[in-house]
Parts: structure tokens; C-alpha cells; sequence
């Protein structure tokens, strides 16, 4: 399993001489199977890129799965090259919550007077899935789906191939309790002794007494959860569009800090829209 990120930016993207170098594209990640089928989270602005890639590729076939509705996750959609080639083949996967369905969902970024070209007319050919609860099979990755802690509610989701495990938990606030999300202890228990974490850590401790119930993590809240889980790797993501790099390299050294004062195993890293994981 290789672990591609095209965008770790939260809320809407970002430009700028202080952000190049984690980035400044809003939520997609690519996964490549062992068979090199390709698995996309999300369409934030980050998807743009990745559809330029896979179109060099001559690639025509990908799944698509959502966490959420939220439009920094969803507004890249329209675009990704490959949606106007008529030989593409897409598999969408997501829990619409408030939307009819999945279609719903996305086709939204598509609405008049908002963009030119209808959804309708795009020429991929897609299937759409419904998938809020039970694991399902993606090629040789088993993916299960958890409940987010999140305003209008989203997923999480863990990859499991052969004996390799991520978890991917964008837009989840683990210090308090949305509705239809879960406890702390759940959270924990889904990433427990996994090879990889990647989970929101948008917000500082002083950031957060004005941000609480807005959907997202204290980064130190996200660490605590990859030290008692036991993870491999955790990375730090949804970083604020307000974070510069130097901010988040001091973040970053904050959590080595705390890895190394409780003598934890853990290699620890912020999140960028070039970083590269192989499982």
C-alpha cells in the first residue's frame, strides 16, 4: 500500500511564500493497492493535481470515497481531468448524512450559477455507493468506516491490506461530542496498533478556547491518541489556513518533545501535500 498525499490543508486553500512547504491544497489522498489500482479520500482542492497525474498515467479507473459533505473536501471536484473523458470509470463511496445521496453530494459542486458546466454533462461513468457502517473490499484493501466527531456528522476510515493498517481521521474533534459521533475510547480502540494515523490536528490549545465545537482536534489531543494507541507513524493533518510552516515545524518539535519525554516509539511528522508513505 503506498500513501499519497495531494492536499493536508483545512477550511479553504492557501497561497503563499509561508506555506510552500507543506502546502496550501484542502483534503485528497491517494492510495495505490498492491495490484496499483488507485483509491482517492476526498476531492479538496488537492484532487486537481492528482487528476493531472493519473491523466499523464493513462489511467481510467479509480474509486472515490468521502469522509463528509464539507466543501473544502468536496471543492476540487469539478477539477479532476479525468470526470470529461468518456472512458473513465469511477466507483463513489461516502455516507451522505443531510444529502439525498452520494450523488447528491457531489453533484452540488456543479450547481448553476456556481460553476459553468452542469454534472450531468461530465462523460466518466459513475457508480454511486451508500456506505455509512459496514466494512467493505476495495480490490485486496478491507475498509471500515467509524463515525466522526463532527459538525453534520462524517466518516473516518481504516485501509487494511494484508498485514499492513492506516487510519485516516480528517475533521474529528476529539474533545468533544458532536452528534452521531463517538467517544474518545472509540477513537482509540479503531487506531489501536495500527502502521499509520493520519488525524486532525488543526487547532492549539489558545487557538481552541475560541474554536471549540467547530469540528476539530488540538494537536495535542491528536498525539495523545497515537501515543496511547500504540501507532507506527502518526501524522499530523487539516493543518489551519492560517499555519505557516515555521508554525508548524514548532508543532511538530513540540510533539517530538512529548514523544521523547514518554520514552514512546513513535515517529511523528506534520503532513504535506508531497508527502509519500509505503506500507
Amino acid at each position: 500500500m503506498i500513501i499519497r498525499c495531494w492536499g493536508a490543508r483545512g477550511a479553504i486553500p492557501v497561497s503563499g511564500r509561508e506555506y510552500l512547504r507543506y502546502g496550501g491544497d484542502t483534503t485528497c489522498i491517494e492510495i495505490r493497492t498492491k495490484d496499483d489500482n488507485i483509491i482517492i479520500i476526498d476531492a479538496g482542492s488537492g484532487i486537481r493535481r492528482l487528476g493531472n497525474r493519473v491523466t499523464k498515467e493513462d489511467r481510467d479507473k479509480f474509486t472515490i470515497i468521502f469522509t463528509h459533505a464539507h466543501w473544502d473536501h468536496l471543492l476540487g471536484f469539478p477539477f479532476f481531468e479525468p470526470i470529461y473523458n468518456r472512458g473513465t470509470y469511477i466507483d463513489m463511496f461516502g455516507c451522505p448524512f443531510a444529502q439525498q445521496s452520494v450523488k447528491n453530494m457531489v453533484s452540488q459542486t456543479m450547481l448553476p450559477p456556481n460553476f459553468p458546466i452542469s454534472f450531468e454533462d461530465i462523460k466518466a461513468n459513475i457508480s454511486y455507493h451508500g456506505i455509512c457502517e459496514d466494512s467493505f473490499s476495495i480490490d485486496s484493501i478491507i475498509v471500515t468506516p467509524i463515525l466522526l466527531n463532527h459538525p453534520n456528522q462524517g466518516i473516518g476510515y481504516k485501509f487494511v491490506e494484508d498485514d499492513k493498517s492506516f487510519v485516516f481521521l480528517t475533521d474529528n474533534e476529539l474533545r468533544f461530542k458532536h452528534i452521531g459521533g463517538l467517544d474518545y475510547q472509540d477513537y482509540l480502540n479503531f487506531s489501536s496498533n495500527v502502521d499509520l494515523l493520519i488525524h486532525d490536528a488543526e487547532f492549539t490549545e489558545e487557538e481552541y478556547k475560541r474554536t471549540k465545537r467547530w469540528g476539530h482536534s488540538v494537536y495535542k489531543d491528536a498525539l495523545r491518541l497515537a501515543l496511547e494507541a500504540k501507532v507506527k507513524m502518526f501524522g499530523l493533518f487539516h493543518h489551519d489556513q492560517e499555519r505557516t510552516d515555521a508554525e508548524l515545524e514548532e508543532i511538530v518539535k513540540d510533539c517530538r518533545g512529548i514523544i521523547k519525554s514518554n520514552k514512546a516509539d513513535l515517529e511523528c511528522f506534520a503532513v504535506c501535500q508531497e508527502t509519500e508513505i509505503k506500507l
